[in-house]
């Protein structure tokens, strides 16, 4: 492995290593997803990320493009980003760091790791074999699109 958007892991002896950063709604389809390097930091996502998300269509009038809420972790946690969040009226519910566990967002976020477990199911994701970014982001594509078929009611199956 190596090529663009690898780096070393801060967890995994330094070995070079990718990352899979994920929007995903209530129901826990991904709405967007990016791929950085492993030692780069999570917050450097977050406002990329949320300005990918694709309007999303749903009840009469003009398609949303940004979440009302945004949870996230301690990882997501800046000034910065929060200014951000509000500039673009965003409520963000993220968790301070040095702050004791228990905030109650687990209650939210497991959606988004239960989603992440979904795209590491697919061992193309969950270990990377690929030199160039592209196939890497394009089979993640396609591992987002499979959730979001399984997510569909029996009804709508083609």
């Amino acid at each position: 492995m190596g090529g663009a958007k690898t780096g070393p892991s801060p967890v995994d002896r330094a070995r070079s290593g990718s990352k899979h950063h994920l929007i995903a709604c209530g129901r826990g389809s991904p709405l967007t997803v990016g791929l950085t390097g492993g030692n780069r930091n999570d917050i450097t996502q977050m406002i990329p990320l949320v300005d990918a998300i694709p309007p999303v269509r749903g009840r009469r009038g003009r398609p949303r493009h940004r979440p009302k809420r945004l949870y996230g972790d301690r990882a997501y946690h800046s000034r910065e980003g929060r200014h951000e969040l509000r500039r673009r009226s965003i409520q963000a519910r993220i968790a301070a760091p040095k702050t004791p566990h228990g905030s109650g967002l687990g209650k939210q976020r497991w959606v988004v790791e239960r989603t992440i477990a979904w795209l590491h199911q697919y061992r193309r994701l969950r270990v990377r074999y690929e030199r160039r970014a592209e196939i890497h982001e394009a089979f993640l594509a396609i591992g987002c699109s499979l959730i979001c078929l399984k997510l569909l009611p029996p009804d709508n199956a083609f």
